[in-house]
């Protein structure tokens, strides 16, 4: 008899053993589980590779009336739904791109109208597209390119992105007239291994204000405004030709390619004309102090 019951009692212990050793397990295995998951979800969260991150940067600024502040906004409205564009965006090495679209304005005023997306398919892209037609449209007095390309530059290390190449895509139509040298800003962003490419919209008008456009912008952007590994501008000959040089300039951007004209050919070949002589890379900040002299 007293054998059997300690027989028994041990067949107990031992039960109860195995299943504390079980119950041990099943809680180390789950904390195996909750350890190795940010490991797994990290290359989602930071670092996500993508072939080109993108910052489109749109002058708003007092230059412009509200008529050309859409004209500009449909471009880019238009060119993220075009069959060519997004072609373009899923042929690429990866097939996918991120950006995010910024309006800026003086060297108080930017403001981002669309965060950091990912595109890669049409129905991204389109989205994107849809989200920049719905959205409003602030301007703001004074041109600050600096303060732009300032407010782009950290917003690469900010993102959860990592792009075989960076690039600040700037339009506007006219020069940096406030907010530090637009040269200073340039070569900040080149160090940290951001392209900018331009978009200069150069036509003949005078601004809402009465301020005449500044000619030769084409040649200031070349020499005061892109810069960086493969660097080009393509030019808006007026507001109603943007949506081409849009779309012509986004093609270029996203295969990682320059035109057929690049900058240094355009720059090299305006130089041999007397009258096309590039700007000072102040000129802007010039013709505003003239002009308060002249009130």
């Amino acid at each position: 008899m007293w054998m059997r019951c300690c027989k028994q009692r041990r067949r107990s212990e031992a039960r109860a053993g195995i299943a504390a050793a079980a119950a041990r397990l099943r809680g180390i295995a789950a904390a195996v589980a909750v350890l190795a998951w940010p490991a797994a979800a990290a290359p989602q969260e930071r670092g996500f590779p993508v072939d080109l991150e993108l910052v489109i940067a749109v002058d708003v600024s007092g230059s412009i009336d509200a008529e050309e502040a859409r004209l500009q906004r449909d471009g880019y409205v238009g060119a993220f739904a075009d069959a060519e564009v997004i072609g373009a965006i899923t042929g690429g090495m990866l097939g996918r791109i991120a950006v995010t679209y910024i309006e800026w304005a003086g060297a108080r005023h930017t403001r981002t109208v669309v965060d950091w997306t990912l595109i890669d398919s049409a129905a991204s892209a389109r989205a994107l597209s849809a989200s920049l037609a719905k959205a409003p449209i602030e301007t703001e007095l004074w041109t600050s390119i600096s303060h732009a390309i300032d407010v782009a530059i950290p917003k690469f290390a900010a993102n959860r992105f990592e792009g075989a190449r960076k690039v600040i895509d700037i339009s506007g139509d006219g020069p940096n007239n406030q907010g530090g040298m637009v040269t200073s800003f340039r070569d900040r962003a080149v160090a940290a291994g951001i392209t900018i490419n331009g978009l200069p919209i150069v036509n003949d008008r005078a601004g809402p204000w009465g301020w005449p456009a500044m000619p030769d912008l084409d040649l200031y952007y070349a020499a005061c405004v892109i810069g960086g590994s493969g660097a080009f501008y393509v030019v808006a000959n007026n507001f109603a030709d943007f949506a081409r040089a849009v779309r012509q300039k986004l093609l270029l951007e996203i295969a990682g390619r320059v035109p057929g004209d690049a900058p240094e050919r355009i720059f090299k070949a305006a130089a041999r004309e007397p009258e096309r002589k590039a700007p000072p890379c102040d000129a802007g900040e010039r013709r505003v102090q003239w002009l308060l002299d002249e009130q």
